[in-house]
């Protein structure tokens, strides 16, 4: 997929090292229980993979055109955590973005070509996002992509422990209804 000033592609080879380099970001990671080391993105991209492999889609890098510099990745998930969410099944947008890429609307572009697919290419009724109530950022991107908060949706995530810092999530929803609407809007 292209957007204007993005490519969006799948993972080669050659992309563990921005991986690595994006997850051990504390700054990019300050929203995450933890910062990655080589080893854990080495991994991580390896659970990417095979989710690309068994969901047919994930979350791919996000190519600056103009530079054809990595500014990390952006997509859809299938989340597979060892307890259900409250809200499974389902399938997530999420993104990741490096310092360098915040604040000039990549994310919210990138993201708008996955909920296009996610809709029409997948014809999927919903997509969701969740962070932690401090991630502002990923709030805001969220509106912009025209998700509404769900408050009796928030969760703590099965993956942390209940007293864990990190642990409340608050949950955004985009029915295909509502998203269809909004492209109507926008044209």
């Amino acid at each position: 997929m292209e957007t204007d000033r993005l490519i969006l592609r799948p993972w080669q080879e050659d992309d563990l090292d921005d991986l690595a380099a994006l997850c051990s970001d504390p700054d990019v990671m300050r929203h995450f229980p933890m910062i990655m080391s080589f080893d854990q993105s080495k991994a991580y991209l390896a659970k990417i993979l095979k989710k690309r492999e068994s969901d047919g889609f994930c979350m791919d890098p996000i190519i600056v055109k103009e530079t054809g510099e990595f500014a990390g990745f952006v997509g859809l998930n299938m989340p597979a955590y060892k307890e259900p969410l409250p809200f499974d099944p389902c399938v997530e947008i999420g993104w990741r973005l490096h310092k360098k890429a915040w604040g000039k609307g990549y994310a919210t572009e990138a993201a708008t070509a996955w909920l296009r697919f996610g809709f029409e290419t997948l014809n999927l009724s919903e997509i969701v996002a969740f962070t932690i109530p401090a991630n502002k950022g990923s709030q805001r991107v969220m509106e912009r992509l025209g998700m509404t908060r769900d408050i009796d949706g928030d969760f703590q995530h099965p993956n942390l422990a209940m007293d864990h810092l990190m642990s409340q999530h608050v949950l955004y929803r985009l029915p295909v209804k509502a998203w269809r609407t909004s492209m109507q809007n926008d044209s």
